[in-house]
Parts: C-alpha cells; structure tokens; sequence
C-alpha cells in the first residue's frame, strides 16, 4: 500500500479506458494498470493488490480467463468485472469460474463502481480478519 491507498489493479486492452480510471480514482487509491492479463500477472507478483477490476472482452484472453487463471496463485483480492456487453454466459462463468465478487456493465458508473470498491474492500478485510483468526 501507499499512503495507506489500497492497491487497486484495472486490466483493459483499452488504453483509453486505464487511463480515465486512474484519472478517476488515483486520489482515493493506489492504480495499477494493465492492457493484458499477462501483464497483470507480472503486476500481481509485485504488489500486494486488494481489488482486481477486468473488462470482459480483450483479445487473447477474457476477463473470465484472466480470473480464473490467477486464482490458484492469487486467491485473495476482490474481482469486479466490467463489460460493455449484456453476455449473460459471461456473467454466469464470472461468478462460477473467476470468483467475481460484482459485475458491471461499460461504461460504467463513478458512484457505482466506487461502491462495489468499498463493499468489496470490507469483505477483502472481514476475509482477512478470518484467516489471521483461524491462523491462531
């Protein structure tokens, strides 16, 4: 963390898209940004990110991939997902396969993406609390 920011990490293929996140939220937290879940990966292993927020369609791999593929290594942080496409499929893999916490359409809402961060940094930190607890 930074200046007790949460690490925040947003994958899209759009740099349009990561540059106006950050734009909108780099004064309540860290950003990271990545244009491809490989990238994110490498992003992952440095920092100790709190909330993953994917789109759902990039090339080479979807935001469900990319999610799915990192939990084994990465179970703990929050995942939101974004699309710009009403793919019921999508959601449904999401939430079976990637774990996702919330699901948003694009372009998405400030105030609404701003309470799925909050929501799902309370249930990032009551997981927390559990493990640190059972650990004892």
């Amino acid at each position: 963390m930074l200046n007790n920011k949460i690490d925040i990490l947003y994958v899209d293929d759009e740099m349009n898209n990561l540059i106006s996140f950050k734009a909108a939220f780099r004064t309540k937290y860290n950003i990271l940004t990545a244009i491809s879940g490989e990238e994110a990966v490498n992003i992952l292993r440095k920092n100790d990110v709190i909330i993953i927020i994917t789109d759902q369609r990039m090339p080479h791999m979807t935001g469900v991939e990319f999610l799915e593929s990192i939990l084994e290594e990465f179970p703990d942080p929050i995942r939101i997902l974004l699309t710009g496409y009403a793919d019921m499929n999508a959601v449904i893999d999401a939430i079976n396969k990637g774990k996702i916490f919330h699901y948003l359409t694009k372009p998405w809402n400030e105030t609404e993406l701003e309470t799925a961060i909050s929501r799902g940094y309370e249930v990032y930190k009551q997981k927390m609390d559990e493990k640190e607890m059972n650990s004892k």
